[in-house]
C-alpha cells in the first residue's frame, strides 16, 4: 500500500528535522562554551554517578591534605621550641660545670646565677609557645599557656590533639609538656620538679656558696627527656611529610579521572560542531525548497 503523501506532511517532517539539527548544534556550543561534556544528569547518568563518586574522595582527600598541613604546622612549632630549649639546656649545663669550681668568687658565682635565670624564662617562653592560638605543650586545654608562673602544668591530664591522616588513623601533633619540661618547683629532697625550677635552685644554690654538681646529672636526665621527645616528634613529622606526598598526588589522580568523565576533548568538539554547522545549513536550504511552494505557485 503507498501511503500518501501531502505537502503539509512534508513541511512537518522538515521542520521537525531542521529542529533537531538545531537542537543538536545548541548542545554543542553549549558543551564548548561551558568545557564541560555532562551538563546535566541526564547527559549522563552513569558519568554522573562516577564524578560523584570520584568528587566525594577528592573532598575527603582535600581534608586529609589540610590536616597534614595543620598537623605539620603543630609539629614544626613543637620542634623549634624543643630544639631551643635543647640550645638553652646545653648552656645552663656548662655554666653548672663552670660555676661548680669551687674557687669561684662570689661576684662570678652571682653573675652566672643570673645568666641562669635569664636561661630559666627563656625555656619557659618556649614551654608556653603556641601555634594558631594553642599552647603545643598542654594538649587540647584552652588555657593559652602550658605553665603557669610557679611551673604548675596547664595541661589537660592525659589529653592529646590528633590530627586524622585517614580512615582509620591519626597522628599526634602536641607534645606533653610536664614529660617534657616536668612541672612544679624543684623539690632538693626528692629531686623532683620541673627544669624551670631546677635552674632556679642552680642559681639559689650559687648565691649561697652551696655545691652545685649534684645538679649536673639532674640537667642530663631532663635533657634525655627532651632528646626522647625531640625523636619522637621528628618521627611522626617525617610520617605526616609522607602522607603529604601521597594525598596530594591522589587529589591530582582524581582530579584527572574527573575531568576525563565531565571535561569535553575540545578539538573534537570543536570539529564536531563544524559538522554540525554544515548540516545545519545544508537542512535550511532543504526547508527553503520544501517550504518555497504557495498558493500563487499553485494557481500558475
Amino acid at each position: 500500500m503507498i501511503s500518501r503523501v501531502t505537502q503539509q506532511t512534508v513541511q512537518k517532517s522538515t521542520l521537525a528535522n531542521l529542529q533537531l539539527n538545531l537542537s543538536r548544534m545548541s548542545d554543542l556550543q553549549g558543551r564548548l562554551s561551558g568545557g564541560k561534556l555532562i551538563t546535566k544528569p541526564s547527559d549522563d547518568p552513569g558519568g554522573t554517578a562516577s564524578a560523584l563518586q570520584l568528587r566525594a574522595s577528592q573532598r575527603a582527600a582535600e581534608q586529609v591534605a589540610r590536616n597534614v598541613d595543620n598537623g605539620i604546622g603543630w609539629l614544626g612549632t613543637v620542634d623549634s621550641a624543643l630544639q631551643t630549649s635543647l640550645d638553652s639546656l646545653r648552656r645552663a649545663r656548662d655554666l653548672t660545670v663552670q660555676g661548680a669550681n669551687g674557687s669561684m668568687s662570689a661576684q662570678a658565682r652571682d653573675a652566672i646565677a643570673v645568666e641562669i635565670e635569664g636561661i630559666r624564662s627563656a625555656m619557659l617562653s618556649e614551654a608556653n609557645t603556641s601555634f594558631l592560638g594553642r599552647s603545643v605543650f598542654a594538649g587540647t586545654s584552652n588555657t593559652g599557656v602550658a605553665f603557669a608562673p610557679d611551673y604548675t602544668h596547664q595541661g589537660a591530664p592525659g589529653s592529646s590533639v590528633e590530627r586524622r591522616i585517614s580512615s582509620d588513623a591519626t597522628v599526634r601533633v602536641d607534645v606533653d609538656g610536664s614529660a617534657v619540661y616536668g612541672q612544679g618547683p624543684w623539690d632538693p629532697v626528692t629531686a623532683t620538679g620541673s627544669v624551670f625550677g631546677l635552674l632556679d635552685q642552680i642559681a639559689a644554690d650559687l648565691r649561697a656558696g652551696l655545691p652545685i654538681s649534684d645538679h649536673i646529672a639532674h640537667l642530663d636526665t631532663r635533657r634525655d627527656s627532651m632528646l626522647g621527645e625531640l625523636g619522637a616528634v621528628g618521627s611522626r613529622y617525617g610520617r605526616l611529610e609522607t602522607v603529604q606526598q601521597g594525598v596530594q598526588k591522589t587529589i591530582m589522580d582524581l582530579k584527572g579521572q574527573v575531568s576525563a568523565i565531565e571535561d569535553i576533548d575540545l578539538a573534537e568538539t570543536m570539529v564536531e560542531l563544524q559538522s554540525q554547522e554544515v548540516a545545519y545549513q545544508a537542512a535550511l536550504g532543504a526547508t527553503a525548497r520544501v517550504l518555497q511552494p504557495s498558493l500563487l505557485d499553485f494557481l500558475r
